[in-house]
């Protein structure tokens, strides 16, 4: 790889691939970019959860714009052309048929050798799962054989640095959903110096244990900067307690988005913290299922000011008919009054929407690449619309000189506009259509009602397809065993068995039947007509079996009790709790060789009250029903109307 190439190509396709990103999501946070270095050799080891839109990602967004080089078959550079155009373009041949690693890393010491930064993901494949489910070894070999053939090949080096590995995580608040956010947050630097001793030993083995432990570390730094839950049920229920408890879109800082959505993921782990937290995680699920099959959200039903007396004491009831109809025509007002200023972006860009709907329907099944058909069909629509645009101008112009600049200085600030205009008008929209629906769940007969029968396939979430490259027998347990109920007498100091009983008991599966999988859902959308009185009932019951638990939780404090909760480790180092060490059996990850590696970090904990402190402190409006109704404020979900059935 040629150092003066400055990767002509490699820019060309970042910059086009990042505006596509831009126009589908509404930012990226970009979170530790100090501990990227300016220079000097790197390997970045970054999460593989969205397809192509993870290296899309990674690429445009990276601190100092330093270009990435990742792997491609070295095969493909037989042709000299091809050669040129992947070398202009970042890619690194990799000869994955080669046993020799010293052969199969050839291409990346070079790039490294010269101080240029490697992309790799470590997961293997893209997939979609409650957490990180494996971390394999590829990334490790090859910094420690750089590090080798570095010390043995000092001439060919053109740099006196040394390599690092950075974790990079990247995690979508909804990865597949269009004007969703992304964060993206780089680890502390991994130095090779705790384990080039170990790789450089000629005993038996001791290459691979060391390339385990800095496997190990990689992987300790992925999963401290992403969400990760025992199972779906868990992390669908923090979910809709995060949508309950911020309620309005962006009102949760990005930047502590993920510290927020674990803490409550944990909270709803610890199956001993409430004597309700069975039915309070049932009913969360059930209101998140009817929410994922009817496409609704609940900051857009949260968004329209429907009734707020609501008496906790008594069964939920609805909205009067003749309410939802002034809602639905104050949203149509206010959406007819804004589209004459956005009718000729929408019109001209109806496209790029179609295709990007096309794109996603074409892979139902999986998640991980439904944003990246949306954002690929939408480019290929838009490099069309565009140039036909820009020529249409241009005619208008008598293809004149002047003209062509006109014309394309106005396609710009077209789509400029358009991108400006498409965040307001896509909220008014969705409260449009979600108004539209209310109101004719509201005004249909109740005989429409989908009976319980029926409605129960609507009330198990949706888990997504298994990625048959993911080998789970491989994962090691999330939660230990143990069964104990809480006690608030103890301290992190206590005896082993006495420390913290039933910290972290096996994961409740509540809200579903025990079986195998989810009963199969109908393809087809649930009638609006039959389901929506459905929707707005377990939306109030969600947030009074919220409430209730919150009130437990906080009178089991009042009365004198430190209640422990569960925390992942680094929570409990961060926020005050402390790490539960006789719950956690020290056997390594991997002792084949006879070599002691790293053993599981042991599960941590955090009080309480301190969890509470911090939700509120970060914008969480909690409910109560102790004073006898739920806080009215500007939340409607919290109550409603005196329409009984």
């Amino acid at each position: 790889m040629p150092s003066d190439d400055i990767f002509v190509l490699h820019r060309i396709i970042r910059y086009i691939s990042g505006v596509a990103a831009s126009t589908f999501f509404t930012e990226v946070r970009v979170l530790g970019g100090e501990n990227v270095p300016q220079s000097g050799p790197m390997i970045v080891t970054a999460t593989h959860h969205n397809m192509m839109l993870d290296p899309v990602i990674l690429s445009s967004q990276f601190p100092n714009q330093r270009i990435l080089h990742y792997w491609s078959k070295a095969s493909l550079y037989a042709n000299p052309v091809m050669k040129y155009i992947l070398l202009s373009s970042g890619n690194i041949p990799v000869d994955r048929k080669s046993n020799d690693r010293q052969k199969l890393f050839k291409g990346t010491f070079e790039a490294l050798a010269q101080g240029h930064a490697v992309a790799l993901f470590p997961e293997g494949t893209s997939y979609t799962e409650p957490r990180i489910m494996q971390v394999k070894d590829g990334a490790a070999w090859a910094a420690l054989e750089y590090t080798k053939w570095a010390k043995e090949n000092p001439g060919k080096v053109r740099t006196n640095q040394d390599i690092v590995v950075v974790p990079a995580a990247i995690v979508y608040t909804n990865k597949s959903k269009y004007r969703s956010s992304v964060i993206m947050e780089f680890g502390k630097p991994i130095t090779m110096d705790p384990y080039k001793e170990l790789f450089f030993s000629d005993a038996e083995g001791a290459p691979r244990a060391a390339a385990k432990r800095l496997t190990h570390a990689i992987e300790k730094g992925l999963v401290q900067a992403t969400v990760n839950a025992p199972d779906w049920d868990t992390l669908y229920a923090a979910r809709m307690a995060r949508d309950i408890l911020w309620e309005k879109d962006g009102s949760i800082d990005l930047s502590e988005f993920v510290v927020i959505t674990q803490t409550l993921v944990d909270l709803f782990s610890t199956s001993y913290v409430t004597s309700n937290i069975n039915s309070v995680r049932r009913t969360l699920l059930e209101y998140y299922s009817l929410l994922q099959s009817t496409n609704l959200t609940n900051s857009v039903l949260h968004a329209l000011p429907l009734p707020r007396d609501l008496d906790p004491k008594i069964p939920a009831t609805l909205p009067s008919r003749l309410l939802t109809l002034l809602i639905f025509i104050r949203d149509s007002t206010s959406s007819l009054v804004r589209l004459p200023f956005f009718f000729l972006p929408l019109l001209v860009h109806l496209p790029v929407y179609i295709m990007g709907r096309i794109g996603a329907r074409l892979v139902e099944d999986e998640e991980e690449t439904q944003a990246q058909n949306k954002v690929a069909f939408g480019l290929i629509s838009m490099f069309m619309i565009y140039p036909a645009s820009f020529f249409f101008l241009w005619a208008l112009f008598w293809y004149s000189s002047i003209g062509a600049l006109a014309a394309a200085v106005t396609v710009y600030l077209f789509a400029m506009y358009h991108n400006r205009m498409i965040n307001v008008n896509y909220e008014h929209a969705k409260r449009f259509i979600a108004a539209w629906r209310i109101l004719i769940g509201v005004w249909a007969p109740k005989k429409w009602d989908l009976s319980l029968t029926a409605l129960s396939q609507y009330t198990t979430p949706s888990i997504p397809k298994e990625n048959p490259w993911i080998d789970k027998n491989k994962n090691r347990p999330t939660t230990p065993t143990t069964s104990s109920p809480t006690s608030s007498s103890v301290t992190p100091t206590s005896s082993p068995k006495s420390s913290l009983p039933n910290l972290v008991p096996p994961t409740p599966k509540v809200g579903l039947p025990a079986q195998e999988e989810p009963p199969a859902r109908s393809k087809r959308r649930p009638p609006t007509r039959r389901i929506m009185r459905h929707v707005l009932r377990a939306r109030v019951e969600a947030v009074k079996a919220l409430a209730s638990f919150f009130d437990q939780l906080e009178k089991v404090n009042r009365g004198g009790e430190r209640v422990k909760v569960r925390a992942s480790p680094h929570l409990a180092k961060a926020y005050g709790g402390g790490l539960n060490e006789a719950d956690v059996s020290p056997v390594s990850l991997d002792n084949k060789d006879g070599f002691e590696l790293p053993a599981d970090e042991p599960y941590g904990w955090r009080y309480a009250t301190e969890v509470i402190g911090f939700l509120k402190s970060q914008g969480a409006k909690i409910p109560s029903l102790r004073h006898g109704r739920l806080p009215v404020d500007e939340d409607w979900a919290l109550s409603t109307d005196a329409e009984t059935e």
